[in-house]
């Protein structure tokens, strides 16, 4: 059970405004947020809880928490609760750098889970993105990588075993693809295509997604030199993740 003064700070919030009930339940749970009675990754009440305390319908209640996580201010888990969220974190979309090292400079903890590592022929699509014939072999990685144990990104990567032969032979729980890739073969040149996406059944399990929320995906794919090192499919939770980037304009 939540504490009970979570949910009586909630009812105290409560406005008397004519604005729709739902409004008053979201206007109510960002006030004590952005006054830091709730605290990020504090659980916030259940839907039953604020169903019985605050006497409105649970449609109601399914409503303001629904749109609460689209605009970022809480995450919601399935089969583990709803909290409150940090303000968004983000990663580079004009750069390429190591997402542990993203979340290490946020003051957080980086883990990591290695769901695939092997090599396999390559189909025709993969074979177009490394610039290599079609059942030539690639080496095939699909790890998720946490912050703070909770799952932020699922990584899809393919890369050409000419420029990387070691990539097999890796501690992926010691270091991330992105150490020994830099290492094997100097980044040189990258390019990024981002899009909006509704995670498959199996994706929402792994980043503990809501049916409704999307991913934010982007396709990646390195150079070192001429040669395409990598190509890479990396999907963040949309509520929880934003895309960065700066540029400079020099005459």
């Amino acid at each position: 059970m939540v504490d009970q003064q979570t949910v009586l700070q909630l009812a105290a919030a409560m406005s008397d405004t004519p604005a729709p009930i739902y409004q008053r339940v979201k206007q109510a749970i960002v006030s004590q947020i952005r006054a830091g009675h709730w605290q990020p990754h504090q659980r916030v009440p259940s839907e039953s809880e604020l169903v019985a305390e605050l006497g409105v319908s649970r449609m109601t209640i399914n409503r303001a928490l629904r749109e609460l996580t689209s605009e970022g201010f809480l995450i919601r888990m399935q089969g583990v609760g709803t909290f409150v969220a940090e303000a968004k974190a983000h990663t580079a979309l004009l750069e390429v750098h190591n997402i542990a090292d993203e979340i290490a400079a946020r003051g957080h903890h980086h883990s990591s889970k290695i769901l695939e590592l092997k090599a396999r022929p390559a189909s025709d699509e993969e074979a177009t993105a490394l610039g290599i014939q079609p059942g030539q072999p690639l080496f095939y990685s699909q790890i998720v990588h946490y912050e703070n144990g909770v799952p932020v990104q699922i990584e899809d990567r393919c890369v050409n075993p000419l420029v990387a032969p070691d990539y097999m032979k890796q501690d992926f729980d010691q270091v991330t693809p992105y150490i020994y890739l830099t290492q094997a073969a100097p980044l040189t040149a990258g390019e990024h295509i981002v899009e909006a996406v509704m995670p498959t059944r199996r994706e929402r399990e792994l980043l503990q997604l809501e049916d409704h929320e999307p991913g934010l995906l982007i396709h990646r794919r390195t150079w070192s030199g001429k040669t395409v090192v990598t190509s890479a499919r990396l999907l963040y939770p949309g509520s929880r993740y934003q895309l960065f980037g700066r540029f400079t304009n020099q005459v």
